[in-house]
């Protein structure tokens, strides 16, 4: 059955189908890349470090210029199908490479660099044409769906790359990617969103977003929040498919299964999130996703013994974490837009991804470093254990008693 919103709304159907599409390709990415470094190029825990780093250092260089630029040209739906024509070029690049033989490091981390860059512009602009095809009260039901198709991505998408990789090598695997990032700018070049007319305002144009999230409790304390947990949990990232392969020894299909059947815990989550916002609030709601995305992954440098026991604790702690972030995600997606005035939007998701994003290149390469000096078991148990703490910053914000979607700021 076709959910309701998507019937009424046919921009935002069509764009829902290419994000979910794209957000497909995205995962087999996610886990092709780095099997790529760890099989084919032989990489260590610092180069793993290295990788996730050059994916997410351009959120923290060019989130600001980006949100400002963008606010000031408007055009986001073109923005976003230049991103997505960009990306598919980028990582096209890497299986011509390979089949020349002259697939590096280097190309590697410059292609990973690069999409992180057009990742960034898509980005910033995605929020403003997602409340330009919704109504307010559509807000919760769109972003169900935006990140339904986010967990789907998480259950189909490793399982998907694990096989590709295994059976045509990782990097033929992400032809797949680079396909959907075509079919993403074909879905965003169907669709004419009335977008907010740009802002003309010269002064203050960098700078804007960042003092409405310092002028924001809600804001503020969210950002904290979600920057420690990114900090801590792309330090478990950067180790986490090098852990799998080499010491608990998964194979790639393996691996991708477990990390798939985890990933049915974000389908469910995405099922629930409105319903759990609706019973406790949104503000409570937001806090509980902050836990069951971290907690869990303790169990990961905790698997031991039987093999079965192995792969079921794995598969354990993807599943509530997977659930978490979903939770997390849907109901902070929520309360942004609500908060957020649209001629500020993109500024301020600049703002929020220089610190957000901005963190996780540092969290890659400290974890790198660590595991190099103290072992990647014990810096796993540090790390997931870090993120939990991010929950913290949230105890004196104004959230533990938001009970409704705030209003605009």
């Amino acid at each position: 059955m076709i959910p309701g919103l998507l019937r009424r709304r046919g921009a935002f159907r069509w764009f829902w189908a290419g994000q979910t599409i794209s957000l497909l390709g995205d995962q087999v990415t996610v886990l092709a890349v780095p099997l790529v470094a760890v099989l084919y190029l032989r990489a260590g825990p610092r180069e793993m470090g290295y990788l996730v780093a050059a994916a997410w250092l351009p959120y923290l260089l060019f989130g600001l210029p980006a949100g400002a630029w963008v606010d000031r040209l408007g055009r986001r739906r073109r923005v976003m199908s230049g991103a997505d024509l960009g990306r598919a070029a980028l990582l096209l690049t890497v299986p011509l490479a390979a089949a020349l033989h002259g697939l590096t490091l280097l190309q590697l981390y410059v292609a990973v660099f690069g999409n992180g860059i057009l990742g960034a512009f898509f980005q910033v602009s995605s929020q403003t044409l997602f409340v330009s095809m919704l109504e307010r009260e559509d807000y919760v039901a769109g972003q169900q769906l935006i990140y339904g198709s986010r967990a789907f991505s998480f259950v189909a998408g490793p399982s998907l790359g694990g096989f590709l990789v295994q059976v045509l090598s990782g990097p033929v695997a992400l032809v797949l990617d680079a396909t959907s990032f075509l079919v993403s700018a074909v879905a965003l070049g169907s669709i004419r969103p009335v977008e907010p007319e740009p802002d003309r305002e010269r002064r203050g144009l960098l700078t804007a977003g960042a003092r409405f999230i310092e002028s924001s409790p809600v804001l503020r304390a969210g950002l904290l929040a979600t920057a420690t947990i990114n900090l801590f949990n792309l330090a478990y990232n950067a180790l986490f498919v090098l852990y799998a392969v080499r010491y608990l020894h998964f194979q790639p299909a393996v691996l991708g299964t477990v990390v798939g059947i985890g990933a049915v815990g974000g389908i469910a989550g995405s099922l629930v999130a409105g319903r759990i916002g609706r019973r406790i609030g949104p503000g409570p709601a937001f806090m509980a996703g902050c836990v069951l995305f971290t907690l869990p992954l303790v169990l990961v440098p905790l698997a031991g013994g039987p093999s079965g026991l192995v792969v079921g604790m794995v598969a354990t702690a993807g599943f509530f974490a997977s659930f978490g972030v979903m939770v997390l995600d849907i109901t902070w997606g929520s309360i942004t837009a609500s908060l957020i005035p649209n001629r500020l939007r993109a500024r301020v998701q600049g703002a929020y991804s220089v610190v957000n994003y901005g963190v996780r290149p540092a969290g890659s390469v400290l974890g790198g470093a660590l595991a190099a000096v103290a072992g990647v078991r014990p810096t796993l148990f540090v790390v997931t254990l870090g993120a939990v703490l991010g929950v913290l910053w949230l105890l004196p914000s104004p959230l533990p008693r938001m009970r409704e979607l705030p209003a605009e700021g």
